[in-house]
């Protein structure tokens, strides 16, 4: 298949291919489903912001994609000239606020038509508390979290661009196709690609990781004792039940600020900080130094990459080993280390990490060493650009809204607040982790953070110890 309507088709990339995966496996199709909400407190002309919506979606050539299989069941990606779905309007203002956001939740689990259709829905709505804007569901094939971002503040800049003076028209978004392209160059068997290669294996074969649970080292037994091995170091961590919801937590503006201000005096970003609370929260709950967390890597390096839209984000397993005499700064530097080498090997495929590591240590299928994920998103939705004095105090609410279905059991995702905080979003299955887990692992999450901040020269352990 070299075209599909007109328009040159293209294969899957390796960040598309494990999102591919798990759709076709998952028994809920809407779990790639992406549903958030951007309202702001000021009365707003819709056929205008109609008009920014479509310009927007013009302007970004992923929230064109289509997707389409050959007769050999070969999945290809297209993207239309045209976007010719229209953008609904629906007025919440009469309803109860609790209401509104489980219609909204409704329409994120409804799963899209997977082929030759589109993979966006938008919807200006009108809130019931005074706030008006739009809701977006997106694929996560088409958009991650950090191109989604991208596109809501595009709106809200061409909006700006035409309601005020002084603000002015948004730059361009880059190419999506293009940008692919140099992708598919890179997986086709480049002298960059056989690089990350040799690194990641070479990384994977150097020893052998551990389960480390939320729940502490109980599953892990219970392997070992299934499988009669007592010195098995996988645990199987998969569910029959993929039912799913998020857990939201709010960290206000003063203390994120000081999270932020001890990562930049010492040079460490925020997804160091993160990991190291993470981390030593499990080596607490399993009395174990060798902890293993899924990361993610958004690969935004360039200006052409922030801006062409796509899904973007690998996700790889992220081993550390510290000690309960390393200090919480050494602890941090460790993980600052290991995550600047993937960095540089950041564009190996997920799918062949996995591949190379489950039938190097002979995992069976469900086995792995990491019991949560982690992804932190720097961006916030709100227009921050020149001219930003004409908009006042105007005030953002930002919402994010459950698809009801998760293939991992548990999903951190960070996000700065338009306000200045930060939102912790926790997707969890909901069969195996409960919301007082989650509230307990918010809370020694802060907890461990904010120890090791107030002096970073305090031992892994007193930090446990207090926590």
């Amino acid at each position: 298949m070299k075209t599909r309507k007109g328009n040159k088709v293209y294969p899957l990339t390796s960040a598309q291919k494990l999102h591919y995966y798990c759709m076709k496996y998952c028994p809920k199709k809407q779990v790639l489903n992406i549903g958030s909400g951007l309202t702001i407190q000021v009365e707003l002309d819709w056929e205008l912001l109609k008009q920014c919506i479509k310009e927007a979606v013009a302007r970004c050539e992923s929230m064109r994609i289509r997707f389409t299989e050959d007769k050999e069941g070969n999945v290809y990606q297209y993207v239309v000239k045209e976007e010719t779905q229209e953008i609904d309007h629906f007025d919440f203002s009469n309803w109860k606020p609790e209401h509104a956001h489980e219609k909204m939740t409704e329409w994120t689990s409804t799963p899209f038509e997977p082929y030759d259709s589109p993979l966006h829905k938008i919807v200006m709505i009108k809130m019931p508390d005074g706030f008006h804007g739009l809701y977006i569901k997106v694929n996560h094939l088409i958009m991650d979290a950090q191109s989604l971002v991208v596109f809501f503040k595009d709106v809200i800049e061409l909006y700006c661009s035409r309601v005020y003076e002084d603000i002015p028209y948004p730059k361009e978004m880059s190419s999506y196709l293009k940008q692919l392209e140099k992708d598919l160059a890179y997986e086709a068997g480049s002298a960059s690609a056989q690089k990350d290669r040799e690194f990641f294996e070479k990384l994977i074969s150097s020893s052998e990781p551990i389960f480390t649970d939320i729940y502490g080292p109980g599953k892990l037994k219970e392997e070992r004792k299934k499988k009669k091995n007592p010195k098995l170091r996988a645990a199987t961590n998969t569910s029959d039940n993929v039912d799913a919801n998020l857990g939201n937590f709010h960290l206000e503006e003063e203390a994120t600020q000081k999270l932020l201000k001890f990562c930049e005096e010492n040079h460490v970003s925020m997804t160091c900080l993160l990991l190291m609370g993470l981390r030593t929260y499990l080596q607490k709950e399993n009395n174990q130094n060798d902890v293993s967390v899924n990361t993610t890597i958004a690969r935004r390096a360039t200006l052409s990459e922030k801006r062409c839209g796509g899904t973007r984000i690998h996700s790889f397993p992220f081993r550390t080993i510290v000690s309960k005499t390393d200090t919480f700064l050494e602890g941090i530097y460790k993980i600052r280390d290991l995550q600047n080498q993937y960095f540089r090997h950041a564009s190996y495929s997920p799918s062949e990490f996995y591949a190379f590591r489950k039938n190097y240590y002979h995992l069976e299928n469900g086995q792995t060493y990491e019991g949560l994920a982690l992804t932190y998103q720097p961006l916030a939705m709100k227009y921050d650009g020149p001219g930003l004095d004409k908009l006042g105090d105007i005030q953002y609410d930002v919402k994010r809204y459950s698809n009801g279905a998760a293939a991992h059991t548990l999903y951190l995702t960070v996000s700065h607040r338009p306000d200045g905080g930060l939102d912790f979003c926790f997707e969890h299955q909901t069969g195996v982790v409960t919301p007082e887990k989650l509230e307990e692992i918010y809370y020694y999450l802060c907890r461990i953070m904010f120890r090791g901040i107030e002096d970073a020269s305090r031992t892994v352990g007193e930090i446990i110890k207090w926590a």
